[in-house]
């Protein structure tokens, strides 16, 4: 993988997070040009239930946290169990910390991080609805760069993310934060996007596929050297085809627009997929 440097980092975040910044400040999500959907008028909850989300679970939602951000379900993936810490790598509008702070209950704790303060004050927003709702007082939200989470080490049991990872400049430095923050014997479950071989260079210098979470993504066997590399272990990489089919199904105009630049004959799920990817970090 090609090494960045801080000013190329710090390029990346500010385009990522104007980007974002943008999605949280609309007062519909109803179509999204980043992860979410895009073509005809479908919602996010359209996309969530295709890729494995409950209909009971999105239904009990507070209103606006589905951005139409996912691309899998790492909260399942995590097999979350109540009075469990679990911690959510770039957390947008709060969609999974709600959905997992339901599953670890009361004695539990949800955290979600994100760089951009336009999509913490969407999340936060929601949190007095989620407690009306669930009686529950567990989930909080802080700002911060998956490169430095600001939590203790050895601080949490699981650490989920959805659809972030690939946005990072640093990705190496992100797994390694992760294992930092994991207790003895603590899990990741990230459903993240991935390379199959090689995008164009075309591709890899659009913005929007910057922002769509497809030119910062790595290939699968990249993924899991970073993530060994990095002290986890029980890797676990399992490539699903839900998200790039929904995406081809809706016509997505981003998908469309990558697609003009990919070699004649091939489509974007020859290069991109959905990938779950699980480990642990030792008990010592």
């Amino acid at each position: 993988m090609k090494t960045t440097t801080p000013n190329d980092q710090q390029t990346v975040h500010e385009m990522v997070r104007k980007g974002y910044a943008a999605i949280a400040t609309r007062k519909t999500s109803s179509q999204s040009r980043s992860c979410g959907c895009g073509g005809r008028k479908i919602t996010p909850q359209d996309l969530a239930q295709k890729i494995g989300y409950a209909a009971e679970e999105l239904a009990a939602l507070p209103e606006g946290a589905n951005l139409g951000l996912s691309c899998g379900n790492p909260a399942a993936l995590a097999a979350l169990q109540p009075g469990e810490t679990v911690l959510d790598l770039g957390s947008g509008g709060g969609f999974d910390v709600f959905i997992a702070g339901r599953k670890v209950g009361a004695t539990g704790r949800a955290i979600g991080v994100d760089m951009t303060p336009e999509m913490l004050a969407r999340a936060r927003r929601n949190i007095a609805g989620y407690s009306q709702q669930t009686g529950l007082n567990n989930v909080e939200f802080r700002l911060g760069e998956i490169e430095h989470l600001p939590v203790a080490d050895n601080s949490v049991d699981a650490i989920i993310s959805n659809c972030v990872i690939n946005l990072s400049p640093d990705k190496p430095q992100v797994w390694r934060e992760m294992t930092r923050a994991l207790k003895p014997g603590g899990r990741v479950a990230v459903s993240d996007l991935a390379l199959l071989r090689p995008l164009p260079q075309s591709v890899r210098e659009m913005v929007e596929a910057v922002i769509g979470c497809v030119a910062g993504a790595v290939l699968v066997d990249e993924t899991a050297r970073m993530a060994h590399e990095a002290g986890l272990t029980d890797i676990v990489l399992t490539k699903k085809s839900d998200f790039l089919k929904a995406k081809a199904d809706w016509n997505d105009p981003l998908y469309r627009k990558i697609a003009e630049h990919l070699p004649p004959g091939t489509n974007a799920a020859d290069f991109v997929t959905s990938l779950e990817i699980k480990a642990r970090k030792p008990q010592t």
